[in-house]
């Protein structure tokens, strides 16, 4: 099966272009865990919970992939979790990072700010948008995986992303 992760800033249409690819492949698009996770939580989280969204993350991953077909969109991976961990406190729990290695996906669209900030409780960084896609993009890089930066309209990005899946997978 291959997987494909969908990572950037938030607010970029990561889950939009998620349900999308998932719908033009007739597969399954496993969603953003952290949702769930904050909206049931009930206090502020905190730096320690990031280990707990990203075991929930996997946990997802493996419960989809059982109803996806050849295909596994992800609408996030832990990569999302490393990059926010290591902006908002500095560092990243090393297990998260030994988790990441051990999950990369076949395949990553990473998806430009270049849309408009849609404001949600959830979120908490509509200013600093630029300044993590280029840490993405730096951290893709230094990962060494395949990836394809994805940017305009949300059918641009569609396209975009089918034209770099058949030609990389």
């Amino acid at each position: 099966m291959i997987t494909i992760a969908i990572v950037g800033p938030e607010s970029t249409g990561k889950s939009t272009l998620a349900q999308t690819l998932a719908t033009y492949y007739g597969t399954v698009s496993v969603p953003e865990y952290s949702r769930e996770f904050l909206t049931d939580l009930g206090r502020p989280y905190r730096q320690e919970d990031l280990l707990t969204i990203a075991k929930g993350q996997l946990e997802s991953e493996k419960i989809y992939r059982k109803r996806a077909n050849e295909r596994l969109i992800l609408d996030t991976d832990l990569f999302v979790i490393k990059v926010w961990s290591e902006f908002k406190y500095g560092n990243c729990d090393p297990f998260i990072l030994q988790l990441l290695q051990m999950n990369l996906a076949d395949f990553y669209l990473l998806t430009s700010p270049d849309i408009p900030y849609e404001d949600d409780p959830l979120r908490e960084s509509p200013n600093d948008r630029g300044r993590l896609f280029d840490i993405y993009h730096q951290e893709l890089v230094e990962a060494n995986v395949s990836f394809k930066v994805v940017q305009g309209s949300p059918e641009y990005r569609l396209r975009q992303s089918i034209k770099a899946i058949s030609e990389v997978i």
